[in-house]
């Protein structure tokens, strides 16, 4: 069974027992219930308009983990002027314990 889940403002498909990486959640650790189901298959097929009514997905908050360092370079021609800037995201480790769909 797997479902399609809506975090933040991004779809992740997801299966129970595994472990996803998703942007920055507010909340800490511990479990978590998330109700924005776009779509749930199993045995059959259910496809929510937005929200597969009665649909919820369970996980576990494992920690953070900060992703790769990106690096943003300017530089402008026979000026001596450059500019570099770095950036790294902080995502949240998610374990997804139970799709439960009623």
């Amino acid at each position: 069974m797997f479902a399609i889940v809506e975090i933040g403002k991004k779809q992740y498909f997801v299966e129970k027992g595994h472990t996803y990486k998703v942007e920055r959640l507010s909340q800490k650790e511990g479990e978590i219930t998330l109700d924005k189901v776009l779509l749930v298959a199993g045995d059959k097929v259910d496809l929510g308009l937005p929200y597969v009514k009665g649909a919820t997905v369970k996980a576990q908050i494992n920690g953070e983990q900060k992703g790769v360092k990106v690096l943003s370079y300017k530089y402008r021609r026979r000026k001596k002027s450059r500019r570099i800037r770095g950036h790294r995201q902080i995502y949240t480790l998610l374990k997804i314990s139970d799709i439960i769909v009623s």
